[in-house]
């Protein structure tokens, strides 16, 4: 138990450390001045940066005036700290100024004691001080092992999504901004058979541990649902069946998640798709734009619900865009405007890259730069064959995809 002692008067100090050894406090540390305690905590009261590590010391007790640099003074310095911030200070002083008093109170010291010392009340005020330090560090212990089960739990879920795709027939790729609390927004998608692969992006109610948790049990149906189910509408009941299996009668709460899911064959030139209460996908079909609406309501509020499927083919290629609404709300307020400079970006730029649509995304709303939500993007473009006009399609890479 570390306790510094601060006064100028050699006799106070003096009778504090004998009450504090008999009292028990044994390893204490006396000073003359708040220079020489500033040069003990490695304090730079200039306030430039400093790479000292934090000095260990449970409680501060500090005489009011002092000479060059009084208690006050001292007290605001030292909790300016960040190591520091949490330090507790006794304010000890022979002035009987209620003013004075809460002034010391209001520069971050947690009690006072009045001169001449009774030692009962002494020992009183520092075993509740250090009372209440045992507490917020026991707290804080807490919070930073908390922190790091999130932070681990923050790395599991980013190892979860989708690696790109880059094949002769597609490509497949995302860009994910989380925000700084565990995130709800999740993508995947995989190869069905041959020329068919399922594309889903999902944003699950809330934030946080439990959000978390539950996106992590839809994760680990979607594999099986997607490869060994693949019909948009047969897979979007399925996962709402899993996502009631969650409810728990007693709980004010149910899970819920918006999401779009869809089959792209590349043979057949189609797209089917399900849109589960999710901001609308955007798909740019032979140069002409259609947005993904069809489907159904969020999934987890009701045990049985109706799903429409849309379907769009195309006859050369397409692109398609998925997103979550912390994008749409980031990049605008209406959701309207927003949806049209998705469709404005994707067929000015003709991009590929999702990273380098949000980059420009981003340098164009300050809104989005300043978003808290999580931000998700998935696209997705083919490279086909005109059937209809039987001509041949060069590929980007300067390839000819023959017939």
């Amino acid at each position: 138990m570390n306790i510094v002692i601060v006064d100028d008067n050699i006799t106070n100090l003096m009778i504090i450390e004998k009450i504090l050894q008999k009292a028990g406090y044994d390893q204490l540390v006396l000073m003359s001045s708040a220079r020489e305690l500033y040069d003990y905590l490695q304090l730079d009261p200039a306030g430039s940066d400093s790479d000292s590590v934090e000095v260990p010391v449970d409680l501060i007790l500090m005489d009011l005036m002092m000479p060059e640099i009084d208690g006050l003074e001292a007290c605001r310095t030292i909790l300016a700290d960040e190591r520091y911030a949490d330090l507790p200070i006794i304010i000890v002083t022979a002035m009987g100024d209620s003013y004075k008093m809460a002034e010391a109170m209001d520069a971050g010291a947690l009690d006072y004691v009045m001169k001449p010392i009774n030692k009962v009340e002494l020992l009183a005020r520092i075993r509740s001080v250090l009372r209440l330090k045992y507490e917020k560090d026991l707290r804080k212990e807490r919070d930073k092992r908390i922190q790091h089960e999130l932070n681990l739990a923050k790395q599991v879920q980013l190892s979860m999504l989708s690696e790109p795709i880059q094949k002769d027939d597609v490509a497949i790729s995302a860009v994910y901004k989380p925000s700084f609390e565990l995130a709800g927004d999740l993508y995947a998608w995989y190869q069905i058979s041959p020329g068919r692969y399922g594309v889903i992006l999902l944003d699950m109610m809330g934030h946080g541990i439990s959000s978390s948790l539950v996106c992590m049990y839809i994760y680990s149906t979607l594999k099986d649902a997607i490869t060994g189910i693949g019909d948009p509408e047969a897979v979007m009941i399925e996962l709402n069946r899993r996502m009631n299996q969650l409810r728990m009668p007693e709980s004010l709460e149910n899970y819920y998640f918006t999401a779009i899911y869809f089959v792209l064959d590349t043979a057949e030139q189609t797209i089917e798709y399900v849109n589960a209460g999710h901001p609308a996908g955007i798909a740019i079909v032979d140069e002409e734009v259609q947005l993904m609406t069809n489907g159904c309501c969020p999934l987890g509020f009701f045990e049985e619900i109706e799903v429409t499927k849309g379907v769009i083919p195309y006859q050369s290629d397409a692109r398609i865009l998925l997103f979550t609404d912390g994008l749409s709300e980031g990049l605008e307020e209406e959701y309207e405007v927003a949806i049209s400079k998705l469709v404005r970006s994707l067929r000015e730029q003709e991009m590929e890259d999702p990273k380098e649509l949000f980059e420009r995304l981003q340098l164009s709303s300050e809104l989005l730069q300043d978003a808290k939500d999580d931000m998700c993007l998935v696209m997705v473009s083919t490279n086909g064959v005109d059937r209809a006009r039987g001509r041949e399609k060069v590929i980007r890479t300067g390839k000819v995809r023959k017939k």
